[in-house]
C-alpha cells in the first residue's frame, strides 16, 4: 500500500509522483532527442561520409573529411582552414570581450534608473529583437555609407578613400557583431547587477580599497554567474556567425559559419560542411561543461 504524501498541499502518493515526474522528464527528454540529439548524431554519422562525383552522399566511411579540415590534402598541408578557425575563434573573442566591457556601465546604468523608467531602458535593449538579423545588418550598410559622418570622418582621417564606405572590411564586421549580441551579455548582467549586495562594496570602500580592487574583489565575483552566461551566449553563436561577415566583410573574411554555408550550398560538400559543423558542436558541449564545472566547484566552495 502507497503511503500517502502532501505535496505543495496536495494529497498523493510516492507512485503518483514518480508517475508524473517521469512524464514531464519523456516530454523534456522527447524534446532534446528530436531537435538535438538525433540531428547530432545524423551529422556526426554524415561528417564521415564521402561526397560523390557530383555532391552526392557516398556511405563510404572515412576521416578523409576531419584530415582535410587540419590542413592535410592530396596536395600536401595547408593552414588554410586551420586559419579560418582561428580567425573565427578571435572574432568571437574580440566580440565577446567588447560586448562585456560595454555591458557594465549599461547594466549598472540601468539598474540605477528609477523603477518607473528602469523596463523602458530594457525595453530599449530588448527592441533589436524584435527585427531580423538580416535587416539589422542591412542597416549599417546605411549607417556606413560614404554619404554620413563616420565614413567622412573615416576619409578626415586618411583611414579610406573619399567617398568611400565604411565596408567590407574587419572594422565593419566588429561593429555588426557587437551590436547582435550586446544585448547576449546585457541582459544576463544586468541580472546579476540587480542582485547585488552592495554592502560589500560600501565595506570595501570604507577600507580605502582602489576601485579596481573594489571591482575586482565585490563586484565582479558577484557578477560572475550573469557574465559566464552571458560569456557563453556570446561567444558560441558568434564563432558560427555568418549572416554578418558575409554582407559586412565580404568574400574576403571567412569565418566558420561562411565556410560551413558554402560547403552546404555552393560546394555540395556535406561531408566536409558536417564535420566543420561538428566542430562548433563540441565547442558548444565544452564551453557548455565548463561553465557546469565552475559552478559545481563554486557551490561547493560556497557549501564549505
Amino acid at each position: 500500500m502507497n503511503k500517502l504524501l502532501v505535496w505543495y498541499g496536495e494529497l498523493t502518493t510516492q507512485q503518483n509522483l514518480t508517475k508524473r515526474g517521469l512524464f514531464f522528464l519523456g516530454a523534456g527528454m522527447l524534446w532534446l532527442m528530436a531537435f538535438l540529439v538525433l540531428p547530432g548524431l545524423v551529422l556526426i554519422v554524415v561528417s564521415f561520409a564521402t561526397r560523390g562525383a557530383y555532391g552526392q552522399l557516398e556511405w563510404l566511411f572515412t576521416i578523409e573529411n576531419y584530415k582535410r579540415l587540419a590542413g592535410f590534402s592530396l596536395f600536401g598541408w595547408t593552414a588554410d582552414y586551420i586559419m579560418i578557425v582561428f580567425r573565427s575563434v578571435w572574432v568571437a573573442l574580440i566580440t565577446t570581450l567588447i560586448s562585456v566591457v560595454l555591458s557594465y556601465p549599461l547594466s549598472f546604468f540601468i539598474s540605477a534608473r528609477p523603477e518607473r523608467t528602469r523596463y523602458l531602458w530594457l525595453t530599449l535593449v530588448i527592441i533589436p529583437f524584435w527585427t531580423n538579423m538580416v535587416i539589422r545588418t542591412y542597416a549599417w550598410f546605411l549607417i556606413l555609407a560614404p554619404e554620413l559622418p563616420l565614413a567622412k570622418l573615416a576619409s578626415y582621417f586618411g583611414l579610406i578613400p573619399a567617398g568611400s564606405p565604411l565596408y567590407p572590411n574587419s572594422f565593419a564586421v566588429y561593429l555588426g557583431m557587437v551590436s547582435m549580441f550586446l544585448p547576449f551579455v546585457t541582459l544576463p548582467l544586468y541580472a546579476s547587477v540587480e542582485r547585488l549586495d552592495w554592502t560589500l562594496v560600501e565595506a570595501a570602500q570604507d577600507l580605502y580599497a582602489s576601485r579596481v580592487r573594489v571591482f575586482s574583489q565585490a563586484i565582479l565575483p558577484q557578477t560572475l554567474p550573469g557574465l559566464s552566461v552571458g560569456i557563453i551566449l556570446t561567444f558560441v553563436p558568434a564563432m558560427g556567425m555568418f549572416v554578418v561577415p558575409d554582407l559586412l566583410g565580404g568574400a574576403k573574411y571567412m569565418l566558420v559559419g561562411n565556410l560551413i554555408q558554402q560547403q552546404f550550398g555552393a560546394s555540395r560538400d556535406w561531408p566536409f560542411g558536417a564535420a566543420l559543423s561538428f566542430l562548433l558542436m563540441y565547442v558548444t558541449f565544452f564551453a557548455i561543461a565548463l561553465r557546469a564545472l565552475w559552478a559545481g566547484r563554486r557551490q561547493s566552495g560556497a557549501a564549505a
